[in-house]
């Protein structure tokens, strides 16, 4: 089996970082101290936007699954990627997210560097971009998380945090 648990990082803070993000045709600055703090959140973050897996299996199961998970108490779904605002909003609409899943641009890949996630897919024509990993986090502190080894979904699965919850 492919799979990686970063347990080391469980029991962690999440790093303190700010993202741009679009709400309608405006720029929100949007904190890692905001999205987390007094909060229980599920993110999963992606290589990329659009792309064949991301696209066809991994956000549109969390964008399935988040009432199930909002009954388990889950406040906000965070689907993360190392793409533009811009990007993370069009790909949001397209995959009709809104009221399910937050698309949060990490555009300059601090916040996958600043958690230790970032993965250099140049080979591939990506350049530096996130891991596909799936967390939960309670009050900004990170109680699971499930790091893939390579591209494929076996950990990061909405059904595999679903069982965490």
């Amino acid at each position: 089996m492919s799979e990686s648990r970063f347990t080391s990082k469980e029991g962690q803070k999440i790093p303190s970082v700010s993202f741009q993000c679009r709400e309608g045709d405006a720029w929100v600055t949007k904190t890692t101290e905001a999205l987390f703090s007094g909060k229980n959140v599920v993110v999963f973050s992606l290589p990329g936007a659009f792309t064949p897996t991301c696209t066809g299996e991994h956000l549109p199961g969390y964008v399935r699954q988040s009432e199930e998970m909002r009954k388990k108490g889950v406040e906000e779904i965070i689907c993360l990627s190392v793409n533009d605002p811009f990007v993370m909003d069009a790909w949001g609409k397209t995959q009709v997210v809104e009221g399910k899943v937050l698309m949060v641009g990490d555009g300059t890949g601090r916040f996958s560097r600043a958690m230790g996630l970032e993965t250099d897919l140049r080979t591939v024509g990506f350049g530096l971009r996130s891991k596909r990993y799936a967390m939960i986090v309670d009050d900004g502190v990170i109680s699971h998380l499930n790091v893939e080894v390579g591209l494929g979904l076996e950990t990061s699965d909405a059904s595999t945090i679903f069982n965490l919850l």
